[in-house]
């Protein structure tokens, strides 16, 4: 597709030093992004430029008509959690007011709400809490399922996993075998599909300093590994924005790019599963420990602390300053992974941390999704930055955007395709009302007043709690 400048210039087409013969090969996925190439081009291709190059690569897998996103519910069952992330507002030791251990009929409660709108999935997450047995897994799992058949789980994180195996002392000989059998168990209770919560950055000098107490990266992908051979399909993730070098967030891709074609090549033959999808965000810093390091001053340092260690160096401020992503960091981010990631189906815009209009502008920088019309969500409210959108207004910021708004299931199946009067965006009249709204969390804030949430002319108001 053609991304005139103001100039007349096609920006897609704009090699920027590259070679063009490669540059045209990887646009349309018949060569491979290393990382090499991966650095040079987020820190020399001009910003806009490299969001036309990743459009392009979007469009030749995705078409140039249709954007989607899911109607689910983020539920975070507990707080309680034996993890020191010094990023995370969220966890509590469990003997605060506010810590606290949802039931069967909470979740229940809940997942009413959502079918009631129109909902299809739950993503459900929670703190790595060692008072919860496996029964409390699988009962839960089995209730929700009894009740709701058709909701799609979506549930746990490879960090859950590996607590579970701590936890629980599975029997099998090494951590896959252990693994499997949690799974197993998990699987026959109702789990559907594992969500890649957790992963942060995968680089061990900065996920040593950032998540304390949580799964390395060899474990993390591990996790995943067998939900593929199980035939689990999965997501993966990225927070980025904190004290990694961009070097950190390549690697970071490329180990799940590499762990994908693993799978492709081990499992696709039997049914095995992949990662689905890829979604990144900015580390939000409001009332955690790690945001209250310093800002990095460039005019104070030449080099970023991160960007020094990433590339093989040593500094002595490594890990004592933070450099915060913004929203052209994270628009840069995001176009090069769907640039690297040619294994992986999606990429979801990240506008419950950017903002509505970011996420947006995210679908001309290689998404392809919108992510979810979200009711709650605990883990990113807790760092103060989470904003809560209608079905009409996500409809509308796909539509003019230039796509076409669909709502999808987990395996990115098309349910409804919003092309005719009935959309939920052309049945509102009055958008005053549907503005952006930071979500209720658990705990002891108290929730805003009610959402609303526009699916269809028969639903009309919903209380999130």
């Amino acid at each position: 597709m053609f991304h005139p400048d103001s100039t007349g210039r096609d920006l897609t087409r704009d090699a920027c030093g590259f070679d063009p013969g490669w540059l045209g090969a990887l646009l349309a996925g018949e060569v491979r992004l290393d990382p090499r190439a991966a650095l040079r081009m987020y820190h020399t291709v001009p910003l806009f430029t490299l969001g036309c190059w990743a459009d392009e690569r979007c469009r030749s897998l995705h078409g140039d008509r249709v954007r989607t996103y899911v109607i689910d519910r983020n539920i975070n069952y507990t707080n309680v959690c034996t993890a020191r992330c010094t990023f995370c507002a969220f966890r509590r030791d469990g003997d605060e007011d506010d810590a606290y251990t949802l039931s069967l009929d909470d979740i229940k409660e809940k997942i009413a709400e959502l079918v009631a709108i129109g909902g299809t999935q739950i993503l459900m997450q929670g703190g790595m809490n060692p008072h919860l047995p496996l029964s409390y897994y699988e009962d839960l799992l089995a209730g929700i399922k009894a009740a709701f058949p058709r909701v799609h789980v979506h549930a746990f994180s490879p960090p859950e996993f590996i607590e579970f195996v701590r936890f629980f002392d599975p029997p099998g000989d090494g951590l896959e075998a252990k693994l499997a059998y949690v799974f197993e168990r998990l699987m026959k209770a109702g789990l559907d599909s594992l969500p890649g919560g957790g992963g942060e950055i995968f680089a061990h000098s900065v996920r040593r300093r950032i998540g304390l107490g949580k799964a390395t990266a060899e474990e993390w992908l591990t996790v995943m590994r067998v939900a593929h051979r199980l035939g689990m399909n999965t997501s993966a993730t990225m927070m980025f924005g904190h004290i990694e070098g961009v070097a950190d967030r390549v690697h970071h891709m490329d180990l799940v790019r590499q762990w994908q074609d693993r799978s492709i090549a081990d499992f696709a033959r039997d049914g095995g599963g992949r990662y689905k999808a890829f979604i990144s965000w900015p580390f939000q810093r409001e009332n955690t420990p790690l945001g209250r390091l310093p800002e990095w001053d460039a005019a104070d340092e030449q080099a970023f602390p991160g960007d020094v260690v990433a590339e093989g160096g040593e500094s002595e401020r490594f890990g004592k300053v933070v450099r915060v992503a913004g929203a052209t960091d994270y628009l840069r981010t995001q176009a090069l992974s769907r640039l690297y990631l040619d294994n992986v189906y999606s990429i979801g815009a990240s506008w419950v941390t950017m903002g509505p209009h970011i996420g947006q502008v995210a679908l001309h920088f290689g998404a392809s999704d919108m992510g979810s019309v979200m009711m709650e969500e605990n883990v990113v409210s807790a760092a103060g930055t989470t904003y809560c959108l209608t079905e009409a207004v996500l409809c509308r910021l796909i539509r003019n955007a230039g796509f076409l708004p669909a709502q999808r299931d987990n395996s990115y199946n098309l349910l409804r395709l919003h092309d005719g009067p009935e959309a939920p965006d052309r049945l509102v009249t009055d958008w005053s009302r549907q503005r952006a709204r930071k979500l209720a969390i658990e705990g002891r804030q108290a929730p805003p007043a009610a959402v609303e949430v526009t699916v269809s002319a028969g639903i009309d108001r919903l209380a999130v709690q």
